[in-house]
């Protein structure tokens, strides 16, 4: 794979991930654009630890602007074996997984960024619906250096 006319190396996780941190609710700052996500506005992410060991996540947007129609769609996350908590795999509809990799994590759990190894998703996640723009531009930085094409991240309306 080749971005920036250089070979990618593979994509960095965070070294851990403390889960019972990482649960809550967390608003979408800007990601790669998705067809799943088409005309979403003040999107957010929700996950909570289950009894029976995986995460229940919900994501939620408003189709069409801040007072367009409530959407929502619930699924589970698994920890992938020996990553620390780093990755995941998201799974919305069975059978079908997806990988969830934590590369960016703020010590104090304000922000998160997630990917895919094959850097095709991304999306910067904060615990408030906006996020300093000197903490976004430093993200940016370290996702260039990760070789991902910031270029294609979109912002996400918020209220």
């Amino acid at each position: 794979m080749t971005i920036f006319g250089a070979s990618a190396q593979p994509l960095q996780t965070v070294p851990s991930v403390d889960l019972a941190k990482y649960m809550g609710t967390w608003y979408e700052i800007a990601s790669f654009p998705q067809r799943f996500q088409k005309g979403c506005c003040c999107t957010t992410a929700e996950y909570a630890l289950s009894e029976k060991g995986h995460v229940v996540v919900m994501n939620r947007c408003r189709k069409g602007g801040p007072d367009g129609k409530k959407t929502m769609v619930k699924g589970k996350a698994f920890v992938v074996e020996g990553t620390n908590n780093a990755k995941l795999k998201v799974q919305f509809f069975w059978p079908f997984k997806g990988d969830y990799w934590i590369i960016d994590l703020a010590t104090d759990y304000s922000y998160a960024v997630v990917s895919h190894p094959k850097r095709n998703y991304l999306w910067i996640l904060s615990r408030s619906p906006q996020l300093d723009p000197a903490t976004y531009a430093a993200i940016l930085l370290r996702l260039k250096n990760q070789q991902l094409d910031t270029g294609k991240l979109v912002m996400t309306p918020q209220n």
